[in-house]
């Protein structure tokens, strides 16, 4: 399956051990939708974030991004607040299979310091390729594994799991047309 486009985007930057109380305080906890969320995203360490984040916009982090809680309202947040990708040195475990469910494409990078707040990256997710616009400098990220970037692209695992019934049904339905010829 191809990759989406690489269209440009740009950089909030964040450090080492960003948790995810930081991404969606706990208070807000009662919402479960993500543009609800979202207007509560980093309220406490960022609050222009929430009015400044813009559809196509990309997080870049340090190492273990979104330790904490196990929560999915904090990917549910950044999905919300249009938050296109997250870059960091390394993630928290619970945080990238919750972010991969609901359908936020993370990246590995070890070259996260090179990158800057307010940089513009263009980014090959399915060749794990970071063109920064801003400094001319290309990293690389290791890129996810085609299954799991198969489920980010169908907007989360219910989605993905909806469309692989939705297809085998298809394919039952024209086996057994076949069959009555």
């Amino acid at each position: 399956m191809a990759g989406r486009e690489t269209l440009p985007g740009r950089v909030w930057k964040f450090g080492d051990d960003v948790d995810t109380d930081a991404i969606i305080p706990g208070r807000f906890l009662i919402l479960n939708r993500p543009e609800e969320l979202a207007k509560h995203a980093f309220e406490g360490v960022r609050p222009e974030f929430k009015d400044q984040v813009k559809p196509g916009d990309i997080i870049v982090a340090g190492e273990n991004f979104g330790c904490g809680s196990s929560r999915e309202h904090a990917p549910l947040a950044l999905k919300g607040a249009g938050v296109r990708c997250v870059i960091a040195k390394s993630f928290a475990r619970i945080f990238f299979r919750n972010s991969i469910n609901i359908g936020v494409t993370l990246l590995e990078c070890p070259d996260t310091d090179r990158i800057a707040e307010g940089d513009v990256l263009e980014i090959d997710e399915a060749q794990g390729i970071i063109t920064n616009q801003t400094k001319n400098e290309i990293y690389r990220a290791k890129p996810l594994p085609e299954f799991l970037m198969d489920i980010v692209r169908s907007g989360g695992l219910i989605d993905f799991a909806r469309k692989m019934v939705e297809r085998m049904s298809r394919e039952k339905t024209r086996e057994k047309g076949r069959e009555a010829e």
